[in-house]
């Protein structure tokens, strides 16, 4: 192709060999319905013109610009910005930002397997191919009921759900070791430690909430969800008298149930011509809700255990403490005792005449042994009475 842009036909293996230092900061790459990628070096202008978006919605999928995660639905197209998928869905292609993004590559790889019409699948059941539990690859034609644009929103759903659970489980292979190291050794080495893995927990629980955040706001919303058929709403404007020949306009339910029900569904919905029909749409993101959602609790249960451990570590810390406050009071209590013990000596050791000093030099042990024995039972008072009003422990 060659319109609104220069266009170089890509090659899937080379296009997963580029770089991305050598990719250009606008550079696109075009997946259309029959899973052919084309490296597109467009302007800002040419890709509006293309799909039809204005300005704002473009610049919400600048790389420069720091926007949350968003899914709008606009007249002809999806803009999608989750984390580092940032694409343009419509009704017969996908645009997608960075092809050379090491995170992107994997992306643009499965939906040049998904997207491809449901011939070629037909192709391969016929040719009798059975896959582990003898069941046939059946998934793949029903993929083809649902439109274009839910086939490409599934995968980048399916991606950043997978790519954020990939990253909770890193985090929490790595923490929960470290908190039991710390736990068990409290040192400058194992606090700087898990410094560091509460901080990344902190930043993946922000960006998972805005993923989730998007997906309930979504989920709340029925206008919203209908305008993402775009397929349903390019035929309503074409033909409103060929709404009972597109049954293909509804995605497929990622959970499991009754296929044959689904598809019922999706064909009295389109009978009908109900445009404000959203379930099958709402099927589609309460699946990947609900994964998003358990990599959040995954993620709010290691912050509890986080929180647990700081507290035990300050329990610790403060027996510790206590312990150091008994030893100081021991300390002064027989510091107090010596301290009498030491004015005694010091005042009896000074150069004044004593009467009974003449004849009784033997007097002056008894004044030692009394002295020694008054600071021993003050020494033992002394802690009797910390005991007795517990400030040192039994």
């Amino acid at each position: 192709m060659a319109r609104d842009g220069y266009v170089v036909p890509a090659d899937p293996l080379a296009v997963a060999a580029v770089k991305k230092k050598t990719q250009p900061a606008r550079s696109w790459i075009l997946v259309d319905a029959t899973g052919q990628g084309t490296i597109l070096d467009a302007d800002k202008h040419a890709i509006m013109n293309r799909v039809q978006i204005h300005a704002r919605d473009l610049r919400i999928l600048d790389p420069l610009l720091s926007y949350p995660s968003t899914i709008l639905g606009r007249e002809g197209a999806i803009v999608l910005n989750l984390e580092h998928i940032k694409a343009i869905i419509t009704s017969e292609e996908v645009l997608l930002r960075d092809p050379g993004d090491e995170n992107v590559i994997p992306v643009v790889e499965e939906l040049q397997r998904r997207l491809p019409p449901s011939s070629v699948f037909r192709q391969g059941q016929g040719d009798g191919k059975e896959y582990p539990g003898g069941h046939q690859d059946v998934e793949a034609g029903e993929e083809d009921e649902s439109p274009f644009e839910f086939r490409a929103l599934e995968v980048a759903l399916e991606a950043i759900c997978s790519f954020l659970a990939a990253r909770t489980t890193e985090l929490e292979t790595a923490a929960y070791p470290a908190l039991d190291e710390l736990t068990s050794k409290i040192s400058s080495r194992n606090l700087d430690r898990v410094r560091k893995l509460k901080s990344a927990m902190t930043r993946l629980t922000a960006r998972v909430q805005k993923v989730r955040d998007e997906l309930e706001q979504l989920l709340d919303d029925d206008d919203d969800m209908a305008d993402l058929y775009l397929s349903r709403k390019l035929a309503g404007a074409s033909s409103p008298a060929s709404v009972s020949g597109g049954a293909n306009w509804f995605p497929a339910s990622p959970t499991i149930g009754s296929k044959i029900s689904r598809a019922s569904r999706a064909s009295v919905a389109t009978i009908r011509g109900d445009e404000n029909d959203v379930e099958e749409l709402e099927m589609l993101l309460e699946a990947y809700f609900m994964q998003i959602d358990s990599s959040l609790n995954k993620l709010t249960t290691l912050r509890e255990y986080i929180d647990d451990t700081e507290d035990y570590i300050n329990i610790q810390l403060d027996n510790h403490r206590n312990q150091l406050i008994q030893l100081e009071l021991f300390l002064s209590s027989g510091t107090v005792c010596l301290s009498i013990y030491s004015l005694v000596a010091g005042i009896f050791g000074m150069n004044i005449p004593y009467t009974w000093n003449d004849n009784h030099g033997y007097m002056f042990k008894w004044v030692v042994i009394v002295t020694g024995v008054f600071c021993a039972s003050l020494f033992i008072v002394l802690m009797t009475y910390a005991r007795h009003k517990g400030l040192v422990g039994s």
